[in-house]
């Protein structure tokens, strides 16, 4: 078993262990509608309707705040993941999910089939975020909407910038791939969605304390 594969399992079992965690815990500051990690991803989630795609479904943490009666897929490249992730679908109530590994720059899906695609802490980690949004864009239904929760870079010449920035290449390599210093909201706005809508706020994480949160509409 090389290197690659111990860090993959090894993360997939974090990832699991990360769905009991109570986010309720997490406080935000600057959020002017919820004052915690949990409450936000309830309001994100649980009126998601249709045929909802996930990417980078992790080991679904997700599933507690989504109403069991959507059609729901998820694209997850650690087949690591897969195991945990079922397990959990089934502990939700979700008995009918369809689950692909592949990435968020080529969806195994047809053009315009899908009403919601959900990001949350996956845009950090893509590969080419242009592209993941093209295809985004490529399977989502005419008025589809993209959910996203993710960190973001911090204005440029912040302590917390100058911190993302220098901590940048180890963060990469203990967190599977994820940039802490993207300026992932540039890169929604540029992307071609109709409108792009985000509430800006802050954890107490250093490196990954700004985020955004919101919807983006495909015309």
């Amino acid at each position: 078993m090389n290197l690659s594969t111990i860090q993959k399992r090894l993360f997939a079992w974090g990832m699991s262990r990360a769905n009991h965690a109570d986010t309720q815990n997490i406080s935000l500051r600057g959020c002017a509608n919820h004052n915690n990690f949990a409450s936000l991803k309830q309001d994100l989630l649980s009126d998601l309707q249709g045929t909802v795609l996930e990417i980078g479904a992790g080991a679904g943490a997700n599933f507690s705040k989504y109403n069991p009666s959507i059609h729901w897929i998820g694209i997850e490249p650690n087949i690591f993941m897969h195991n945990y992730l079922k397990e959990e679908a089934q502990r939700q109530g979700f008995n009918n999910i369809e689950l692909h590994q592949g990435t968020a720059e080529n969806l195994p899906l047809g053009d315009r089939t899908v009403d919601v695609v959900v990001s949350t802490h996956v845009l950090c980690s893509v590969s080419d975020p242009d592209r993941s949004l093209q295809e985004i864009l490529r399977v989502l239904k005419p008025g589809g909407k993209l959910v996203f929760l993710e960190h973001i870079a911090a204005h440029s010449g912040t302590t917390t910038r100058l911190l993302q920035d220098s901590i940048a290449p180890i963060w990469k390599a203990l967190f599977d791939r994820c940039h802490p210093n993207r300026e992932t909201e540039k890169v929604l706005e540029n992307a071609g969605f109709q409108t792009v809508q985000n509430a800006h706020f802050e954890l107490d994480f250093p490196v990954v304390s700004p985020h955004i949160a919101g919807v983006a509409i495909k015309a």
